[in-house]
Order: structure tokens, then sequence, then C-alpha cells
């Protein structure tokens, strides 16, 4: 089964980064749900920025990890890398 690390870009210009196997509904309970992360709760609305698929949760887990530890220029670098493909 394929995972997700992901990251959204809040209404406050903050990131937020995650893990999902379902995306479009990871992304419909962040915006509109009370399943969607408290983080996010109060900044909706959010938008997703960038995406990278992983072969399982364990790889996804720590890829969203590596993402975390990244300052917020290196993570708006990698945003921009993917937009370019």
């Amino acid at each position: 089964m394929t995972h997700f690390v992901y990251m959204l870009r809040c209404s406050d210009g903050s990131l937020y980064t995650g893990t999902a196997v379902d995306l479009d509904r990871r992304l419909h309970a962040h915006n509109h749900l009370k399943s969607g992360a408290k983080y996010t709760r109060a900044r909706r609305p959010v938008e997703l920025v960038y995406k990278e698929e992983c072969t399982d949760l364990s790889a996804a887990r720590k890829r969203e990890a590596e993402i975390k530890r990244l300052t917020r220029g290196e993570k708006l670098a990698l945003i921009s890398l993917r937009e370019k493909k």
C-alpha cells in the first residue's frame, strides 16, 4: 500500500507536514472535519503544496521526520523543486 508524506500551507502561511494513505480524504479532513490535525483546524483553509510517495508507513514516517527537521527555507526550496517538475 502506498503512503504519502505531504506538506500543507496554512492560511497564516505556516507549513504543516504529515503522512496519509488517501491524500484527498486527509486534505478534506484538514479543511472541514474535526479529525483534521488540531494545528490545521485553527489555520484553515489549508492547501496541499507538496507530496511524496513512499512504499510503506515506516518509510513515510522516516521521511516525515526528515522533512520536519528542515528549516523553513529548506522546506520552501523542496516545494519549489517539486513545482518545477
